[in-house]
């Protein structure tokens, strides 16, 4: 499947594009009612009667589409018109001349006890809130026991920004055009798309040449170039070396978590820096795994100077305070990749722009921030910018241009954003990983695959999908402890599916 995803007005310039060159629109509406007819024709024989919900647009323009091709195939349809049909415009209005059937207006009373419904009212370009008796009738399809096809994007969601508009269709398909959109991976919106279906409606590839899309699926055809696959010639020390720091005795938890998720992910040697105090747990609880005395700021500055050691977790079970800030500031001052993780992040949430501007004048901009939902709102919640964009893909993208590093927002739809506006939108998590240590094992990953080299942007993207796929692989009863277990029935999945 195509790793792209376009906003609403990305896809306007697709269709405009197309238009230019030579393809008519109403072909293009053709296409698509014809597509989305297709996909019902597929699961329902001829006799299932079909309700074709159309709005005052292009998307009611699909539907019209549907409506005929699934009558000319025999099927009992009645098609509904939020508005007027004099009304309508350009493609939509000659997609309406074709329909040889009744139109009758849009009611909610109308849309009970249908087999089919076909959701066209908005599609992706909603940008409003949904009130009065359009939402009547979006609340009565989602009462009616019926399976609801949505033509390119649920009615009520914003396409851009995956955002639910008062109320939205909750369809059991979707048919989308082209490529899908970032709205269609985020939620809450993704819950109401249901299984999505990706349809060529006459739009050639080489329109995103002029696009330039930046958002992605998170899928192995977006990093797999950059993936470190070891060589037969290759040695432990040609695959880099990551350090985790490692709390109080109390807490060493958390970083033997990260430690080995990082020596799963094909680092070459990792090192666990801990307090004297907790040294002798680490020793006893690690085999492949090695420890050393790690004290303090000076301590760690110190430690790090060493060029091998190429890349330095901090915050897993770490503690929030002061001596967290000065490591995490040395550790923003040594020539190594660095991943700030929970309580590296949470230490700065009084002063954000402290740890903004150590981070921009880090080594080679290699920095990784992994905050889940709470810890970024404690972040960045004072930026004004970061505060008021509005989706998560736009937080996200606009604290990597803050901090001028990678910024990882975990959760059921994790974005991995780069200060360039370059994002990756992550469908593949599973429930199961919504416990404690999950977190800990991704930082882990992430820095074994920064440490055998790979860019920043495309290891944290990788780490996220290595994750949701061991995430799923492990299933029900999933424990921290089973995830860097996992990675190797997925390395060869990967190696044997992706990466061949």
């Amino acid at each position: 499947m195509t790793i792209e995803l376009l906003t609403t007005a990305e896809m306007a310039e697709a269709d405009r594009l197309t238009i230019a060159a030579g393809t008519p629109g109403i072909e293009l509406m053709e296409n698509a009612g014809r597509a989305v007819a297709d996909v019902v024709a597929a699961a329902h024989p001829a006799a299932v009667p079909v309700l074709v919900v159309a709005g005052p647009g292009n998307n009611g323009g699909d539907g019209f589409v549907t409506a005929r091709v699934l009558r000319e195939r025999g099927y009992p349809v009645r098609l509904l018109l939020s508005g007027d049909v004099g009304r309508l415009k350009g493609d939509a209005a000659l997609a309406a001349n074709r329909w040889r059937g009744p139109t009758a207006p849009a009611t909610a009373a109308d849309i009970a006890g249908e087999g089919v419904i076909v959701d066209a009212l908005f599609g992706a370009g909603l940008d409003r809130p949904v009130e009065g008796a359009v939402r009547a009738l979006i609340e009565a399809m989602n009462a009616a026991a019926a399976k609801i096809y949505a033509v390119d994007l649920p009615s009520g969601i914003n396409g851009t920004s995956g955002a639910v508009q008062g109320v939205a269709v909750r369809a059991s398909e979707t048919i989308t055009f082209f490529r899908r959109k970032a709205g269609q991976l985020l939620l809450p919106s993704r819950l109401h798309c249901g299984r999505l279906h990706v349809a060529d409606i006459g739009i050639a590839p080489q329109v995103l040449a002029k696009i330039k899309p930046k958002a992605f699926h998170n899928a192995p055809a977006l990093w797999g170039r950059a993936f470190p696959i070891p060589r037969v010639e290759g040695h432990k020390y040609g695959r880099g070396h990551a350090v985790v720091a490692s709390g109080g005795i109390s807490s060493t938890g958390a970083a033997r978590l990260a430690a080995r998720g990082a020596l799963r992910a094909g680092a070459g040697l990792v090192t666990i820096a801990s307090p004297r105090a907790a040294l002798a747990v680490n020793a006893t609880a690690n085999l492949a795994i090695m420890v050393r005395p790690v004290d303090g700021a000076d301590e760690l500055t110190a430690f790090m100077s060493d060029p091998r050691r190429n890349v330095l977790v901090l915050g897993p079970g770490g503690g929030v305070g002061g001596e967290m800030r000065e490591m995490v500031l040395a550790a923003l001052g040594a020539d190594c990749a660095v991943v700030l993780d929970a309580d590296a992040l949470t230490s700065f949430c009084e002063e954000p722009q402290t740890l903004l501007t150590a981070i921009r004048g880090h080594f080679d901009g290699a920095a990784v921030l992994t905050p889940h939902a709470g810890e970024f709102s404690r972040l960045f919640q004072t930026l004004p910018d970061i505060a008021q964009a509005g989706s998560k893909l736009a937080q996200a993208r606009q604290a990597a241009a803050a901090a001028r590093a990678i910024v990882l927002l975990k959760g059921p739809d994790t974005v991995v954003a780069a200060p360039d506006g370059r994002a990756a939108i992550a469908d593949n998590g599973s429930p199961w990983l919504a416990s404690a240590g999950s977190g800990d094992v991704l930082a882990g990953l992430l820095a074994g695959l920064l440490a055998q080299g790979m860019p920043c942007f495309e290891a944290a993207a990788a780490a996220v999908w290595l994750h949701g796929e061991a995430g799923t692989e492990v299933g029900p009863g999933l424990i921290a402890e089973d995830l860097p277990e996992a990675v190797p029935r997925i390395y060869r999945h990967l190696l044997a599916e992706h990466l061949h």
